[in-house]
């Protein structure tokens, strides 16, 4: 099955050539057949002028003969044949038993039709005799008696060849189909200089489109004219200055908002180191304390402890939004930074550690250790043991593997998993954490070029990190 072209330009081009066909064809149709008509009439009256000319001028005695008449002899019917004759032309003159022939006919050439037809007016017929077409005219004589047309019983039949008709006809149809071909030519030529002019500007417009979406909103076309692509132009430019004013507002908000969020956090941290030290005074003494009192102290040193790591987070992705997060690669012995991280934060007796002591990557090694440390810990508050952290070398990188045995994460909410402050379950609105680990683990993994995924398991959620090599 041929494929449809579904561009518009071989559409446009398609569209106008087969109007161009059809206007030809039917032109060429109705001047071939007005020639055709024109030619067949004319041949036809210019026979019946002659048949009736000759036939009329015969001025020997036939039908009733009227006293002192001689019947008409044979030399007679000969003279009138003759006298119809012509180049290639055939007469039969039948005048009761008597027939003159001048040509190849005979009577058995004329049709049963016309000799039936013939005896009572002048009458004519189109048919291919021997192989060639005729225009077969056939008529009887009526002589004036008393005012009266009397029958005489004499007919002639004539075949007028046409043969130059339809060679006239035939070099029509060749020139004829010779122009619709130009004609077609002609308009496919037209039609693709049209459609090149209409496209341009349309091929100009996407362009300008994919530039906008590449980021160049100061993309602008010139406008000429004043047809509907002109008009199209001008509010393409419109909506491009609009969107360019909003990106350029948003951008400004978005700017704002990152230094308010950094200026807050970073003013947050001269207080929070005071109450930090407060609560680790306050942490000693709490076991001496009674219950009632004990258990506030408790509870503020638990939030204490979350807002402190909430400003830390803050700060990190504050340091990520606004392009300021570097990368220092060096070479780094993956499974003792996986064995220090968990040792760093107590995690050593709770965590399986799967890694080759010989596995060696290029990375940055304070984020590593936060992706490690954001991963682990979100296993451990959220999952259940036994928590595993695996690693090993792959063809073009380094992969590391964090998976839980607990209930998992609900499937609707994998995708969501890496969005900052998102926390799967209500159960979880006010648990321990600051809803930024993982955005941020996602975050440090980009910044290596490599890709985090999350995939439930049966039970549990495993986490995938793939660091390229460098």
């Amino acid at each position: 099955m041929i494929p449809l072209p579904t561009g518009l330009r071989a559409r446009l081009v398609i569209t106008f050539t087969l109007v161009a066909v059809a206007a030809s064809f039917l032109v060429a149709t109705i001047g071939y057949e007005l020639a055709k008509e024109a030619l067949v009439t004319r041949a036809e009256t210019t026979a019946l002028d002659l048949v009736n000319r000759e036939l009329s001028s015969i001025s020997f005695p036939i039908g009733k003969l009227r006293p002192g008449e001689v019947a008409p002899t044979a030399k007679d019917l000969d003279g009138v044949a003759h006298a119809l004759g012509g180049p290639g032309r055939s007469v039969l003159v039948e005048y009761r038993s008597l027939i003159a022939a001048d040509g190849v006919m005979s009577m058995s050439d004329v049709p049963n039709e016309l000799h039936g037809r013939a005896k009572q007016s002048i009458v004519t017929q189109r048919k291919i005799v021997r192989n060639a077409l005729y225009l077969i005219v056939g008529a009887e004589v009526y002589r004036d008696s008393v005012g009266v047309p009397e029958a005489t019983g004499l007919r002639a039949f004539v075949f007028f060849p046409l043969t130059d008709d339809e060679r006239q006809l035939a070099t029509l149809r060749t020139t004829l189909a010779q122009t619709g071909a130009v004609i077609v030519l002609l308009a496919l030529v037209v039609a693709l200089l049209s459609a090149r002019q209409v496209l341009l500007p349309v091929r100009r417009l996407s362009a300008a489109a994919e530039a906008l979406g590449q980021g160049k909103l100061d993309t602008r076309l010139p406008v000429h004219g004043q047809d509907e692509l002109a008009g199209l132009t001008a509010r393409f430019n419109d909506a491009a200055a609009a969107l360019e004013l909003s990106v350029s507002e948003l951008r400004s908000l978005e700017a704002m908002s990152r230094r308010f969020v950094a200026d807050v956090s970073h003013e947050l941290r001269t207080p929070l180191t005071a109450m930090t030290a407060v609560a680790d005074m306050l942490s000693d003494e709490a076991d001496h304390l009674p219950e009632a009192p004990a258990q506030a102290v408790r509870l503020v040193l638990r939030e204490i402890e979350r807002l402190r790591e909430l400003v830390e987070h803050l700060i990190e992705i504050s340091r990520f939004d606004a392009g300021t997060a570097t990368l220092n690669l060096e070479p780094v012995n993956v499974a003792d930074s996986i064995e220090d991280c968990l040792d760093v934060r107590g995690w050593r007796e709770k965590v399986e550690v799967h890694a080759s002591q010989g596995l060696t990557a290029n990375l940055d090694p304070s984020r590593f250790d936060v992706i490690v440390a954001n991963l682990v810990g979100n296993a451990l508050k959220h999952g259940e043991p036994p928590v595993t952290v695996s690693a090993r070398a792959t063809e073009n990188g380094l992969e590391v593997k964090v998976r839980d045995h607990g209930k998992g994460i609900p499937r609707e909410a994998l995708a969501h998993v890496f969005d900052r402050f998102f926390k799967a379950g209500a159960g979880r609105a006010r648990s321990q954490g600051s809803g930024l680990g993982l955005a941020i683990a996602r975050a440090n993994v980009l910044l290596h070029g490599g890709t985090i995924s999350v995939r439930a398991q049966h039970p549990g959620t495993l986490f995938t990190v793939w660091l390229p090599h460098t």
